[in-house]
């Protein structure tokens, strides 16, 4: 089986998501769960971008051995400097440069011309190798590049010191075939190719990116560039664990990876309960539905025979079909095997606190998910907030005014407020509003059950505009009021003076 290298790129590229930010801790935790999962490159971040983008690959660099630990660039001097400093630390090293390739680039993004972009590319490639032996550079919009411009800049960069080639599919445009034969294309019409790794990195706009990817493995590829659960820019990137799991699947193929698989599944929710990122159900190989039965022809053929209708043990991706069930009986130890098969480290201290929150919320449901612990876990987040919640009392009904008192804590000090609106969660807002008195526009609101039923926990996500910036706020709560009010605050707390 020839080894598909798997280029994680789930704190940069991922990262891009808006209200998916992680500080330097957080990006610790996930790049060493990856480095723990096997992946084979870690593309830590783009340093010149911030400086905590650049404290974090610096930090990232210093506790990961076996994967490669990568920092993207564009094509300017200062990038690759910068770049280059954060990987100071990194056992492995790699600087990812590169220019956009295509027609719409070239004119429009850059006013240049195919030849002045040649020579960029030539010239950044060469100055990262100043600095480092492993230089991937991207074309970017690669998906829409002519071929034979393409193939022409490809050579020119492996001729310069380039040790992979990156051929994105930036905007998700291109069809399987298409981008397959690109990949031939390529292969067959750049004498030195085989110098270079060709490396894919695929958008799922049009929901193709892992049919791409595919495609390009098939006609040569030897890198796919993915994140976790799929997230990233716009529609996301191609799924690391689709990718893993197809190889897996259709041996076939002759391909594999060094992914741990049966990680998969607690990565996958550890990734989205840091990011506030949820899962859509019905998501391949991670989501709650995805060895789910609730036809009865599907049920009746699984009791008969599993692979009736599932072509993957649900354990190989650490889907324990025989789980603990977590009810208001259960116990801290219970509760902390849960968390650990989810892959949230705790403390005695910190389980105490979780176990606490966790009965209570237990007493009003049945039974704890997944997503509920995981919830519940994220709650210490809240506890370095400035501002807190002590209390909602909300007055609501058919032809009754919607009310709302509450009780907050600002640094300590406490406050009170109340209003009425056009319902329970408008009124709560008021409130709160009242006694902070700045001005900020409720931009979005979205409202996420996690489970079923009416004892379900909510969440909320919303966008708050303050100053001209847009704020992300999350909370989670059975009241659906409060998980709403709590959302709110969370945006606030972010707010920069």
């Amino acid at each position: 089986m020839e080894n598909i290298i798997i280029f994680d790129t789930t704190l940069r590229d991922g990262e891009q998501v808006p209200g998916c930010q992680l500080n330097t801790t957080e990006k610790m935790e996930v790049a060493k769960a990856l480095e723990s999962l096997g992946v084979d490159v870690i593309e830590a971040g783009f340093p010149v971008s911030s400086p905590g983008d650049f404290n974090s690959v610096v930090e990232i660099s210093k506790v990961i051995s076996a994967p490669v630990v990568c920092a993207l660039t564009r094509s300017v001097k200062n990038d690759i400097d910068i770049a280059a400093e954060s990987l100071q630390y990194a056992k492995r090293k790699r600087i990812h440069t590169g220019i956009g390739t295509s027609d719409f680039h070239i004119r429009y993004k850059f006013n240049s011309t195919q030849e002045e972009i040649l020579e960029r590319a030539i010239a950044a490639t060469k100055y990262a190798k100043k600095y480092v032996e492993d230089v991937e550079f991207y074309c970017e919009d690669a998906g829409r590049t002519d071929n034979v411009y393409l193939a022409r800049v490809v050579e020119a960069v492996i001729k310069a010191g380039a040790t992979v080639v990156n051929i994105p599919d930036t905007t998700g445009y291109c069809l399987p075939n298409q981008f397959g034969e690109k990949i031939t294309y390529l292969i067959d019409n750049v004498p030195n190719i085989h110098k270079a790794t060709l490396s894919v990195h695929c958008h799922n706009d049009l929901g193709l990116a892992t049919a791409n990817a595919i495609a390009a493995i098939q006609h040569g590829a030897r890198q796919v560039e993915t994140t976790i659960n799929g997230i990233g820019e716009r529609a996301g990137n191609t799924a690391m664990e689709e990718i893993a799991m197809i190889l897996k699947c259709h041996p076939s193929l002759g391909f594999d990876t060094h992914i741990v698989t049966p990680k998969i599944y607690s990565i996958s929710r550890s990734v989205s309960n840091l990011m506030n990122m949820p899962i859509q159900h019905n998501k391949a190989i991670v989501g709650r539905n995805a060895f789910a039965h609730s036809s009865g022809i599907h049920q009746d053929g699984v009791l008969k025979n599993k692979e009736s209708y599932e072509i993957m043990d649900p354990k190989v991706v650490g889907i324990d079909e025989n789980s603990i069930l977590l009810t208001a009986r259960s116990g801290r130890a219970a509760l902390k095997h849960r968390l650990a098969i989810l892959g949230v480290k705790t403390d005695n201290k910190k389980i105490d606190s979780i176990y606490e929150h966790f009965l209570q919320l237990a007493d009003k449901k049945r039974e704890i998910s997944d997503d509920d612990v995981l919830m519940l876990a994220g709650i210490q987040h809240s506890k370095q907030q400035k501002i807190k919640l002590n209390y909602l009392r909300v007055i609501s009904g058919k032809d009754v005014i919607p009310e709302a008192k509450i009780g907050i804590s600002i640094s300590g000090k406490t406050f009170e407020g109340k209003s009425s609106g056009n319902g329970p969660v408008d009124a709560a807002i008021k409130a709160l509003k009242s006694i902070l008195r700045k001005e900020m526009v409720l931009q979005e609101f979205v409202i996420q059950s996690i489970n079923r039923g009416s004892d379900d926990v909510g969440k909320v996500h919303m966008q708050v505009l303050y100053n001209g910036k847009v704020y992300y706020g999350f909370g989670a709560n059975t009241d659906i009021v409060v998980a709403s009010l709590e959302a709110y605050i969370d945006a606030i707390n972010k707010f920069k003076k």
